[in-house]
């Protein structure tokens, strides 16, 4: 019986390891135990109950639904004003599906007129409990590298690109992305910041519209020139990256300097 439980322990501790760290189910499921045979459907049943196209080459799923539920999103951004509404929006937007799983949604944190804007990849598990963006691990040092450049929460914005956690901080799927892409672009309208720090490959990808690595792209000034806005963007490294790779510490501070200089020399904030 002992050696059952460590066992069950041990598989345990291995899916939380693997991001396992929620429940889909009611009630919890003894794998010691093997199911009760399902009974067999007569194969004479099963066939009248087919139906007849089932016998046909699968056809590809329609992309309308995926176009007209971007498309509300689009809509339903843009009609927002103010960053309450906004707020209020994606409150209430149910086509996403990383809303039915999340606890929270996760806006936005710190100062909008501040002119100092970081956008990252996605909310945590510590996010998605307190509704707030960069409040765990990664956000503690977060803060300590705003520090580093005299600032603080007061003197910056910060946001995600996704607005949910994902279960289990898997990466965004495409549609997640796409459906949240409006009410992205929308903010950063509404902030109108003087400039973007984008923190780590996600946020990169969806706000640059680029393909390649953050490892090219950081250290480098872009550009973000969409709804009349013309901002210089510096891409980094997610802090939760520097978490497990010390080295690459070294790297954000040289970026990090970067941004303060730029602040600093064009008096912008």
């Amino acid at each position: 019986m002992t050696d059952d439980r460590d066992l069950a322990l041990a598989l345990l501790r291995w899916q939380v390891e693997m991001g396992a760290d929620e429940p889909i189910g009611d009630a919890p499921v003894n794998r010691l135990v093997a199911p009760p045979p399902k009974a067999a459907e007569p194969l004479a049943a099963a066939v009248a109950a087919a139906p007849r196209q089932a016998t046909r080459a699968p056809q590809a799923l329609p992309l309308q639904p995926v176009q007209e539920s971007v498309s509300t999103a689009r809509r339903i951004a843009q009609g927002c004003n103010s960053l309450d509404e906004l707020r209020e929006a994606l409150s209430r937007f149910d086509l996403c599906p990383l809303r039915a799983t999340a606890t929270n949604l996760v806006f936005a944190d710190g100062n909008p007129d501040s002119g100092l804007m970081f956008i990252g990849e996605a909310p945590g598990a510590d996010e998605d409990r307190q509704g707030l963006p960069f409040v765990g691990a990664s956000g503690k040092l977060l803060d300590r590298m705003l520090a580093a450049i005299g600032r603080d929460r007061t003197t910056a914005y910060i946001t995600n690109t996704i607005f949910w956690r994902p279960p289990g901080n898997r990466t965004p799927t495409p549609l997640e992305s796409e459906l949240c892409v409006p009410f992205l672009e929308r903010h950063i309208e509404l902030v109108r910041p003087k400039m973007l720090v984008l923190l780590g490959k996600q946020a990169a990808t969806v706000v640059l519209e680029s393909a390649e690595g953050i490892t090219r792209l950081r250290g480098k000034w872009k550009a973000y020139t969409r709804s009349g806005l013309d901002l210089p963007v510096m891409p980094t490294y997610h802090p939760a990256y520097l978490l497990r790779n010390a080295p690459a510490k070294r790297e954000a501070w040289r970026d990090f300097l970067e941004v303060k200089n730029r602040l600093e020399s064009t008096n912008s904030v």
